[in-house]
């Protein structure tokens, strides 16, 4: 009897046990990275293996997730005012690869430190001009979303980091991290450095001082490094709420394959110890990628919220493709969407240029490609472009050599006058036309009330609109006029409850407001933060929607 009792005790202890261990939160299952080899490995080989292909499907299609932020009790900021009711700030921004990391974390989270960081990269800004940008660091203070595109996981030129990793760490952030490419050139790897190194002689074939110093830091840049190396790029959402049901989902049309399509760009016969300008253009524009576009699924939940959850959608729609490819791309994220019953945010770099591909500045390439040392990125490339190419060139990966294309201010526009239909109008009509299961849309409202600047017209709560059109988020180094600049990056929100797109009376918890575009604080340095301006919108964590102006 003694035995039996004994043996009952024991089973319930382990039991019980078993059920604490299941209640505790569980580790992420990470998918398993790629060695150096295999990086290798992916860019000789077309069809690799069946175990490295496997591998590599299972780090395009499992998420990165972390709560440390939530496990070690950190909780969402929550902002309010006495004039209004609490409400959520959410970011989105392409950070350009996390190339200037120490300005991306500062203009998040402390403005003292960011002030001297203008200092130390010779800042001209004015006082006033100085004023502006802090009040737009204590905007994004009170951030408690962000989604990030293009950012970086262990390449050369962002110093080997894990940007979304650390930059949650420093932040006090929940992040999920969802790779798009594995970066597989060896020239982006730093394995074949001779043609950017030639290229730096033979732009200073005069003596210059500072040629050897440039030279020294591009080699260092792009010295290989099998262990820190893995070549990772993508998107990320970091958060003060929890992350669940994290879902990283490629697309089915892809519209580029950044593999087969960019290994067919030729390479120019080398020259026996000469390296000329045209390799040298040509492996710049080139850029060798195992992966794809997607999108990066999570749920935040809060009592707080009108429905008690909201989904956040992240995503960077193709540029080197036409506007019908992004618009099926879309269409996939509306189907996927379709049935949830509570908010959604939907965010990211959509490319909206109205045309194949996104023209983007020599300089600008050269940083993306090869870091940002002081000098290579910040002097370096603009004095060596100076002698090498006076003239100057726009640069496009799929088309090459362009030249400057007027851009209409709103992409939203059914047509552009002077230049006919306009192949992107589609994509927000699909967005403006399409409602969930359960009969709700997204809010495509802009009223004086509910927009940052008082401006009325479609999406001004969520998107800031300019005088004409909407303020540009992507800028050429050279503007003139509306040439060279673009709304690319947009916020999306479905509501609460709102059965028509643009019904102004229509009161909704979670609707947007006070859509922003914060140019001056990425204009704060030489050189820009990120050749994109980050953008923000409230939402209102009340049952109804407010009507008293902004504080």
């Amino acid at each position: 009897m003694i035995s039996i009792r004994w043996t009952f005790r024991v089973v319930s202890l382990l039991v019980l046990f078993k059920c604490a261990l299941q209640a505790q939160p569980q580790p992420p299952i990470d998918p398993q990275l790629l060695t150096y080899e295999e990086i290798i490995q992916l860019y000789q080989q077309e069809d690799p293996p069946p175990p490295l292909r496997d591998k590599l499907n299972n780090l395009l299609t499992t998420p990165f997730v972390r709560n440390n932020a939530s496990d070690s009790g950190r909780t969402p900021l929550k902002p309010s005012s006495a004039e209004r009711a609490s409400f959520l700030r959410a970011v989105q921004w392409n950070i350009e690869r996390g190339l200037e990391f120490d300005a991306i974390q500062f203009a998040f989270s402390d403005p003292r430190q960011f002030n001297a960081l203008m200092e130390d990269k010779g800042s001209t800004a004015t006082e006033s001009e100085r004023a502006s940008i802090q009040e737009q660091i204590g905007h994004l203070k009170q951030a408690d979303l962000l989604v990030l595109n293009e950012v970086d996981w262990g390449m050369n030129r962002t110093l080997f980091r894990n940007v979304a990793a650390e930059l949650a760490d420093r932040l006090g952030m929940n992040y999920a991290y969802g790779v798009e490419f594995v970066e597989v050139d060896p020239i982006t790897m730093g394995i074949d450095q001779q043609v950017i190194v030639r290229e730096v002689e033979e732009a200073y074939a005069d003596p210059h001082e500072s040629r050897s110093e440039m030279i020294e830091h591009v080699k260092q840049v792009m010295k290989p490094d099998p262990v820190r190396y893995r070549g990772l790029h993508g998107t990320a959402i970091l958060s003060r709420y929890r992350l669940e049901n994290v879902q990283l989902i490629p697309f089915a049309v892809q519209g580029h394959d950044w593999y087969a399509d960019e290994k067919k760009v030729s390479i120019a016969t080398k020259a026996e110890g000469k390296v000329s300008a045209a390799v040298f253009k040509e492996q710049l524009i080139r850029q060798v990628r195992r992966g794809g576009r997607m999108m990066l699924l999570a749920d935040i939940a809060d009592p707080d919220f009108p429905s008690g959850k909201v989904t956040v959608v992240a995503t960077h729609l193709e540029d080197v493709t036409t506007p019908a490819k992004r618009q099926k791309q879309l269409e996939e994220i509306l189907n996927r969407v379709a049935d949830i019953d509570h908010p959604v945010i939907l965010a990211g770099d959509m490319n909206t240029s109205t045309h194949t591909g996104v023209p983007i500045s020599v300089t600008r390439a050269l940083k993306q490609r090869f870091g940002n040392g002081k000098w290579w990125a910040e002097e370096g490339t603009t004095e060596a472009l100076r002698y090498a190419t006076p003239m100057g060139w726009i640069y496009n990966v799929s088309l090459g050599l362009i030249g400057f294309t007027r851009k209409v201010n709103d992409p939203t526009r059914k047509s552009i006058p002077l230049m006919g239909e306009n192949p992107e109008a589609k994509f927000f009509s699909m967005l403006e036309k399409f409602q969930f299961t359960d009969g709700n849309t997204f809010d495509f409202r802009g009223d004086k009330e509910h927009s940052y600047n008082g401006r009325t017209g479609k999406l001004a709560n969520s998107n800031e609109r300019g005088e004409k059109g909407f303020v540009a988020t992507d800028e050429l180094g050279k503007t003139y006029g509306p040439i060279g600049r673009y709304k690319l990056d947009w916020i999306f929100i479905r509501p609460a409850e709102l059965k028509g797109p643009n019904r102004i009376s229509e009161e909704s918890g979670f609707a947007p407001y006070y859509g922003r575009t914060l140019k001056e604080l990425n204009h704060s340095i030489p050189e820009r933060i990120s050749d994109h301006n980050p953008i923000t919108v409230d939402l209102p964590l009340g049952e109804t929607r407010l009507t008293n102006r902004r504080n």
